[in-house]
């Protein structure tokens, strides 16, 4: 029962503007607590990335996106805040043999030491303050490889929101 994990009012005075959702709990105590990657995401992903790219998933909590990019033959590197998120990505990743590196960090801060193909930011921004949405995206989007012309070229950073009926974003507000 997610109900549990609600509010982290810890988490919260300590980061302000950020979730406070913890998912950190949650990771802990349920195995693939988000389940598989969403369907239409897996497949605009198979379709318009080659392997082998580089990939930097925002927000991976376990890594069912990471994971699933690495059994696609991409190399990965998954940021979460949880470390129980990322301690699941990696040992999956290890198990299994697989391209990817978990890092914890606090995606509003986190610098990219590489460059990447794909930014990847699933159902994230929308947990993020407002401040620090557009923030966030310029601050990583420069870790992207410049001049890439492939098919992928023109979809280099997908944003995934879920749909949050109390509190639309509009699209221009990011």
């Amino acid at each position: 029962d997610h109900r549990m994990f609600k509010l982290d009012t810890a988490r919260a005075a300590v980061f302000p503007g950020l979730m406070t959702y913890d998912y950190d709990a949650l990771y802990r105590t349920t195995p693939d607590a988000l389940g598989a990657p969403t369907p239409d995401l897996a497949r605009f992903l198979e379709a318009a990335l080659t392997p082998p790219a580089r990939v930097l998933d925002i927000g991976c909590g376990q890594g069912h996106d990471a994971l699933f990019l690495a059994r696609l033959g991409h190399r990965v590197t998954g940021v979460d805040l949880s470390p129980a998120g990322i301690a699941s990505l990696n040992d999956a990743a290890r198990r299994d043999g697989l391209s990817v590196t978990g890092t914890v960090a606090d995606v509003t801060a986190h610098t990219p030491s590489e460059a990447y193909d794909l930014l990847l930011f699933d159902r994230i921004l929308h947990m993020l303050a407002a401040r620090d949405r557009i923030a966030t995206l310029l601050r990583l989007t420069p870790a992207l490889v410049p001049g890439v012309s492939s098919p992928s070229s023109m979809n280099r950073v997908i944003l995934q929101a879920i749909s949050m009926r109390s509190a639309p974003l509009p699209l221009g507000k990011l």
